[in-house]
């Protein structure tokens, strides 16, 4: 998978602030995940903001955005923003305030494979990843059967 690496370092320390940020290979490049959600991505040498439905229009009138359109399909409430648009880091900070806002204000994910708060049990599984079972049998809820 080809992606801007030096971009990634950029994004990892403006998103370094916010809790929750999880990094996940997708789309043939990387991706910042905000409590489970899709918050912004590289694909190559580009910016992948997801900014939502209502910001969409706005942002495409902005000057080196674009349309994405992975599948050959335009992605309502995605854009591309091309290299030339997020070269001063106060620009790409921008992009990446207008992302955390939509995915931030998403519910949370989630992933009964890998529950969050297991570290605060004091459980140590292999690869620290808990059935959401075992979550339930010490919160007390009751299994069905």
């Amino acid at each position: 998978m080809a992606f801007d690496e030096a971009l990634a370092e950029r994004l990892r320390d403006l998103l370094q602030k916010y809790p929750d940020v999880e990094e996940r290979k997708m789309f043939g490049g990387l991706c910042f995940l905000i409590g489970g959600n899709m918050c912004c991505g590289i694909v190559g040498d580009r910016l992948m903001a997801r900014v939502g439905p209502a910001n969409y229009d706005i942002c495409l009138r902005k000057k080196h955005a674009r349309e994405m359109n992975f599948t050959g399909k335009p992605s309502k409430g995605m854009v591309y923003v091309q290299p030339e648009g997020i070269e001063e880091d106060a620009e790409l900070a921008s992009w990446l305030d207008v992302c955390m806002k939509f995915a931030g204000a998403l519910p949370p994910k989630y992933n009964p494979r890998k529950v969050q708060d297991s570290e605060f049990f004091g459980m140590k599984s292999n690869k620290n990843k808990t059935t959401k079972k075992t979550m339930d049998r010490l919160r007390g809820n009751r299994l069905k059967i």
